[in-house]
């Protein structure tokens, strides 16, 4: 398959229509970063802190970007408490960032971010609260543990008629895989059922390649291989020598370029090689995505997918559910999962509510509940209720 994409991307590059720039900078990657209020048109916040408090140095950061160089650092703060009485009953985790583009503007850039991933004052870390209380589900998308890792580090090339963006490098292909306006679990959801698509066996950051072409004014597709061994605290080149790659194509259809992911309908499908050593299985899938933001405001979704194999969290899932953006870009976001599992009889239905308070564009509060039913890895109890609390400042 790895061969099928690539010919794909050739031939789409070779057939697409002028248009604006195809991009690849999702809801989490480093470009929405640096994009106050999520993109959303007009966003009015409470206060201007940390900026008007500190001119000079904002000042000075403005000056590199006009030379071509943006960089940026955020913390972000993760506590999550369960009612469950089996284990663990909270988890707490940080994530610490710096990123930036060398190039900015132009239609070659180098992108990179570093990060450091850790726990404090629990054994557990948020991404693995779930499955400590039983329930199969990652309650805390990318709150681990793992420490200080290269998660991107990649060289980007846009074709200066909008046509077509290519990206090489060190990837997270979560930044553009199955994404839509809600994804981020930065700014979001925290539940990775409403994040990317949890039937996908999406790798972890590594070498890859990646596509974005417009098909058009309204179409456009989107395909990568990445290796599926990705270990972004121990980055390295054994893709080339064990072959073990992760492959995905999206064909969609947005209301115009620059609203490729607040008004999206696509398709993915994906496949994954098994590891030579039996540590993973191979496994494929596809996956259908509706949302559409309603007078920049409402954002409705149904989100669905399948995959064949072991790999995977689910082997089914169906996601539903709606966001609400305020003037000042609070977002307040509801969503209904349901999901099946390879090898588990039953059903998990799960639900996660929450608000995000924006108190300046630099400084975003997030409280929020979720509810998990019939939780699939515990028979001693049919409920468990998680609550969070989630904190971000930018610089």
């Amino acid at each position: 398959m790895t061969r099928t994409v690539l010919a794909l991307l050739l031939l789409m590059f070779a057939t697409a229509l002028p248009a604006q720039e195809a991009g690849l900078s999702g809801p989490s990657s480093v470009a929405a970063d640096f994009v106050l209020g999520d993109g959303v048109t007009d966003p009015q916040f409470r206060s201007d802190f940390p900026r008007g408090a500190l001119p000079g140095l904002y000042a000075w950061r403005d000056g590199l970007t006009e030379k071509g160089l943006s960089f940026g650092a955020d913390y972000l703060a993760l506590g999550q408490w369960s009612d469950n009485d089996a284990g663990a009953d909270r988890a707490a985790g940080g994530i610490a960032r710096v990123f930036g583009t060398i190039g900015a503007g132009g239609p070659s850039s180098v992108t990179f971010k570093v990060e450091n991933r850790h726990t404090y004052g629990t054994d557990i870390a948020p991404q693995n609260f779930g499955f400590e209380n039983g329930a199969l589900s990652i309650t805390g998308t990318a709150f681990s543990d793992i420490g200080t890792a290269l998660t991107n580090l990649f060289y980007t090339y846009r074709d200066p008629e909008g046509r077509f963006t290519l990206q090489a490098g060190q990837l997270d292909v979560t930044d553009f895989l199955d994404v839509y306006g809600l994804v981020s679990p930065y700014s979001s959801f925290q539940n990775l059922a409403f994040n990317t698509n949890p039937t996908i066996n999406a790798p972890n950051q590594g070498l890859g390649l990646a596509g974005g072409v417009r098909l058009g004014q309204k179409f456009y597709a989107i395909a990568s291989v990445a290796d599926a061994n990705g270990d972004p605290a121990e980055p390295d080149f054994d893709i080339f020598d064990s072959g073990e790659t992760f492959k995905s194509l999206e064909i969609g259809v947005t209301s115009g370029p620059d609203r490729i992911y607040f008004d999206n309908i696509h398709v993915t499908f994906w496949q994954s090689d098994a590891a030579r050593d039996g540590s993973r299985a191979g496994d494929k899938g596809a996956t259908f995505s509706a949302a559409w933001f309603l007078d920049n405001r409402w954002m409705p979704f149904l989100r669905a997918g399948v995959s064949e194999g072991k790999a995977a969290l689910y082997k089914r899932a169906l996601s539903t559910g709606i966001g609400w953006y305020r003037r000042n870009t609070d977002l307040a976001g509801l969503g209904l999962n349901w999901a099946e599992a390879d090898g588990i009889d039953g059903r998990q239905f799960t639900a996660e509510a929450f608000y995000r308070f924006s108190l300046s564009p630099s400084l975003q509060i997030t409280p929020s509940i979720q509810l998990i039913d019939n939780p699939l890895l515990t028979d001693s109890q049919n409920r468990i209720a998680i609550l969070g609390l989630r904190g971000r400042f930018l610089f």
